[in-house]
């Protein structure tokens, strides 16, 4: 996704729990010769997810597109979670979705337009991934929720449900995935998707 997006010569903010993770993605993207910020935090974290947005929007600007990409994947039955366990991915899953929406939308919605674009999943619920199957169905409310706060004044919220797991090469490619995320960000408001199933 980074990628796709700097192929557009729109700089690129990333944000991710470890200095390696974070420093290898930005790696891959100097050929496209745009902005590359790379910082840490947990999403989970209020403190932390909130400080990275704020070095982001300092150094690049508010954000023309935001894009929430985190989940805990796990398998899990009902009722084999503890509680904290189950809050623990709930705070990754959604909550942290909802704390970057929080900080960027408003300031989108006051330029009058950008995206925020959600990684969606399980597009049916599987009592074997039951933490995730909650997640997913958590953040496509989510994105309802904020499609009728932020839509009104421009902002694109919509959701990319990957219904499989990605790896290169499949029909699952990351590249193909990526695409769907670049086509609704530049949607005109007229056509707005607010979900692409990608099976």
């Amino acid at each position: 996704m980074a990628s796709r997006f700097a192929e557009e010569g729109l700089p690129v903010a990333l944000i991710a729990r470890s200095t390696a993770t974070v420093q290898a993605v930005a790696g891959t993207l100097g050929p496209h010769g745009v902005p590359v910020l790379p910082l840490t935090a947990d999403s989970a974290s209020e403190t932390e997810l909130r400080a990275a947005l704020d070095a982001a929007i300092d150094e690049l600007g508010v954000p023309q597109a935001v894009v929430y990409n985190a989940a805990i994947i796990q398998a899990d039955v009902p009722g084999e979670l503890s509680v904290q366990r189950h809050q623990e991915a709930w705070a990754v899953n959604v909550v942290g979705a909802i704390t970057a929406a929080a900080h960027t939308a408003p300031a989108m919605a006051r330029r009058g337009g950008g995206s925020f674009l959600v990684t969606g999943g399980m597009p049916e619920p599987d009592p074997r991934y039951t933490s995730l199957s909650l997640g997913k169905a958590g953040l496509r409310a989510l994105a309802g929720l904020l499609g009728a706060q932020y839509g009104p004044a421009g902002v694109h919220i919509a959701t990319v449900t990957v219904a499989g797991p990605v790896a290169p090469g499949t029909a699952f490619d990351p590249d193909d995935i990526a695409e769907h995320y670049w086509q609704l960000h530049i949607q005109p408001p007229a056509r707005w998707q607010h979900e692409i199933v990608h099976r």
